[in-house]
């Protein structure tokens, strides 16, 4: 039974103001969706009845780039750099080539520890898990922390935040929760913050989840930032090829998404698949990974 505090679901309201995200992933989905129509900054401002100035800023303040700086990200490596040619992707490719920036950020910002089998069999008895939602470049982010550090990370749409909540809290049942957004403020400013990411300092994360589920999500913390792979690229990984579609479905299943970057994992063929917060965020994750290599 998952028991919570008297508080429950924050009644702090955190959702941008004015439709700020709705704004951002109407945005994020005309420029992966027609990329190849190169659409300017007056186009798309038409299309949503804003200004162009006010669709900067607000894009801009949300998504950490410019809807220019986006698009051309977008342009540079969607879909082809999420394929390989003679075994290295095109972005890496490019990078070789000193036509991006480094790269080496999200894989020095993270360290991590796993729960044993026996704490996941108990499916959270004995856990103290403190949540709260922050706006994040990828809309209402729900953020979930144990004293030993980050264990869950998720997205909400506005108005959504209780489904949000009860699909990570189903996860460890057992655990006590506790409504505590002051707790989890710092993790949502260093997990979206890029200057604050470093290798002196890490985010520590903690994984909660089978010994199968864990030995995937290990390796999806191995996928540099700019890079991704196929399921069956992790199922070799870890040492069992025949497994994709149990890596799939553990990838489906990684509790702390983004800093875990289960987005970076393709299906057959470099397909983007399925993402259990929504394709366009997905595409929104990538872009925004490609704006920090390029800027």
């Amino acid at each position: 039974m998952i028991s919570r505090s008297a508080g429950e679901l924050a009644p702090v309201d955190v959702t941008p103001e004015g439709g700020d995200y709705e704004t951002v992933r109407r945005v994020i989905e005309m420029l992966t969706l027609d990329y190849r129509d190169q659409p300017s900054l007056e186009t798309i401002a038409a299309r949503l009845n804003q200004s162009p100035t006010q669709l900067q800023k607000t894009f801009s303040r949300w998504a950490g780039l410019s809807p220019k700086a986006f698009l051309q990200a977008v342009t540079l490596d969607h879909a082809k750099r999420l394929l390989r040619e003679e075994e290295m992707p095109i972005l890496e490719t490019s990078l070789e080539l000193g036509l991006s920036g480094p790269g080496r950020l999200h894989d020095l910002f993270v360290t991590h520890e796993a729960m044993s089998p026996g704490e996941w069999k108990q499916k959270g008895e004995g856990l103290t898990i403190r949540y709260g939602f922050h706006s994040s470049p990828f809309g209402l982010a729900l953020v979930m922390a144990t004293e030993r550090g980050l264990s869950g990370l998720a997205f909400a749409e506005s108005g959504n935040e209780t489904a949000c909540f009860e699909d990570m809290a189903s996860r460890w049942p057992n655990a006590h929760y506790v409504a505590d957004q002051a707790a989890t403020a710092p993790y949502a400013s260093r997990i979206f913050d890029p200057s604050r990411w470093s290798g002196g300092q890490p985010l520590r994360v903690v994984l909660i989840g089978s010994d199968f589920q864990l030995r995937v999500w290990q390796s999806l913390l191995r996928i540099p930032l700019g890079k991704a792979v196929t399921y069956s690229d992790i199922a070799r990984d870890i040492g069992q090829p025949s497994a994709s579609r149990a890596v799939g479905a553990a990838v489906g299943r990684n509790p702390i998404s983004f800093v875990v970057p289960c987005h970076r994992a393709l299906g057959k063929g470099g397909a983007l698949t399925g993402y259990h917060w929504g394709l366009t965020r997905k595409r929104a994750m990538l872009g925004w990974e490609a704006g920090q290599l390029n800027g």
